[in-house]
């Protein structure tokens, strides 16, 4: 994957001042070890970096069998015009058996079809780590910011859908959308369009929001759920039903529907009026201050919102509060080829699952910047001296939980070793699993443990099989304690 980026670097821009081409860097590794790598340009201008590989490259060798590097999601069929192949039909029909990419293609059109293509032909996909996906992303940020505005006007090519919910929506009207969620949306993502103009109805049809047929303009699903009146007369599961129940008091049970991009609002000011307070003396002003942060939630309900599977039939979002702990459930597993794991540790890369979704909650300013990830929520601890949630799923909700204190971390956790650990053990496990692994002195260190102290407590957790290690003699100074899990 390094190599791949340092490839990347050498990437030779296209002599066009009408956009900028991307960085992209490719690496084979063949099956008896040889390694082959290509980067965008470099034997031709405008030539990807995966054709260059496969076809400039190794066009008379088999290829069965490989793996491929690459830093960008491979174009998805459709990409380019007939008789080209994509890249992903070029990375399937060489029967090469996995392929890691870097970050998703940025155009809210195409993000991710590559990779669902890939995945649908048998190839198995990973993610570039996080902290690598940051580094591309750094190297083609005009690339990036180019890319989301031609999706605003580029004519729409052969389509390859994620979700059901990107197709035409025949039974709802343009008179079912609301005209005050279409005019934010156009504001903050700096349209420059009047609503039912021509320019409008073809912005909104390349984002995917609209669909002609019969002489008329529909709204899809996605427009549907983005900036209906009220989507949920059609998709009943598209909402939020919150519970609020706490020792000595009534269940209060709430319903936030409408447009989806409403939803965390509605949620948020629900939970600010049911969430304990306390007062924080120690600037001039006296500040009220939750028991629990508030943007921490904010972020899983957002991510609740974007990222769930919409075409999950009765199946709606749970926001749960009680006096142990709070609760978001999203429908949908992980998304492919993201797995349940990376999402435990707070360390899966971006992806999303409704790209087009992604793409309206960021112009609006609704959700995290693409690449920052889990951090918020990675705060918990060393910020609010708070438990990291306990992520869990369960046919069809993948489950956030989070404790509202350690104690309650051995009340509900599914792991029956953790209870054996004190709070202090346990709060060094959570920091090891943000880590993924750690040296003693690392952990010394950080925690301000003598040797002897740092060492009883890795000890243990390793003993109790929560850490494994780096197949390192103890002896070492390279010898670190790696999260089992």
């Amino acid at each position: 994957m390094k190599l791949a980026i340092e490839v990347m670097k050498k990437s030779i821009q296209e002599p066009r001042n009408d956009k900028s081409s991307p960085k992209v860097g490719a690496v084979l590794v063949k099956p008896d070890g040889t390694v082959e790598t290509a980067y965008r340009g470099e034997l031709r201008q405008g030539d990807h970096a995966e054709f260059t590989l496969i076809e400039r490259k190794n066009r008379d060798k088999i290829l069965d069998g490989s793996i491929l590097f690459v830093t960008l999601e491979p174009c998805a069929p459709g990409a380019r015009k007939p008789p080209k192949l994509s890249c992903s039909e070029r990375i399937v029909n060489a029967r090469i058996k996995k392929v890691f990419i870097g970050i998703e293609d940025p155009d809210p059109k195409v993000d991710r079809k590559g990779i669902k293509f890939l995945l649908d032909n048998g190839v198995e996909v990973k993610m570039f780590p996080p902290e690598l996906q940051k580094i591309i992303r750094e190297q083609n940020k005009q690339f990036i910011k180019e890319a989301e505005e031609r999706a605003k006007s580029i004519v729409k090519e052969k389509d390859y859908t994620l979700t059901q919910k990107e197709n035409i929506e025949l039974s709802a009207s343009i008179d079912d959308l609301s005209q005050n969620a279409i005019k934010n949306f156009i504001l903050k993502a700096r349209l420059n369009v009047e609503i039912n103009s021509d320019k409008f109805y073809r912005i909104f049809n390349q984002l995917g929001y609209l669909e002609f047929k019969n002489n008329t303009f529909y709204p899809t699903g996605i427009g549907l759920l983005l900036f209906g009146k009220r989507p949920q007369l059609k998709y009943p599961n598209a909402l939020i039903r919150a519970t609020f129940k706490t020792e000595g008091r009534n269940e209060d049970i709430e319903t936030f529907e409408g447009p989806i991009t409403t939803l965390t609002k509605q949620a948020m000011n629900w939970y600010k009026e049911k969430i304990s307070y306390h007062l924080k003396r120690t600037t001039a002003e006296r500040q009220k201050i939750p028991d629990y942060p508030s943007e921490v939630i904010r972020e899983a309900i957002s991510n609740a919102v974007v990222h769930r599977d919409y075409d999950i039939e009765g199946a709606p979002i749970y926001f749960e509060i009680n006096d142990k702990m709070i609760t978001v459930k999203s429908p949908g597993k992980p998304v492919e080829p993201i797995n349940l794991k990376d999402i435990q540790l707070l360390q899966a890369p971006s992806l999303s699952r409704n790209p087009k979704i992604m793409y309206a909650f960021d112009q609006l300013e609704l959700v995290e910047q693409r690449g920052l990830g889990f951090n918020t929520i990675k705060q918990l601890p060393v910020k609010y001296n708070l438990p990291l949630p306990i992520i869990t799923f369960d046919e069809p909700y993948l489950a956030f939980k989070f404790p509202r204190n350690y104690d309650v971390v051995k009340e509900i956790t599914d792991i029956p070793t953790i209870r054996e650990l004190n709070k202090n053990e346990l709060k060094g496990y959570e920091w090891i699993k943000l880590k993924g692994e750690v040296s003693k002195k690392e952990y010394a260190k950080h925690f301000g443990y003598d040797n002897k102290k740092a060492q009883r407590h890795l000890s243990k957790m390793k003993d109790l099989g929560l850490l494994g290690d780096n197949n390192t003699p103890k002896t070492s100074p390279n010898y670190k304690y790696v999260i089992k899990i």
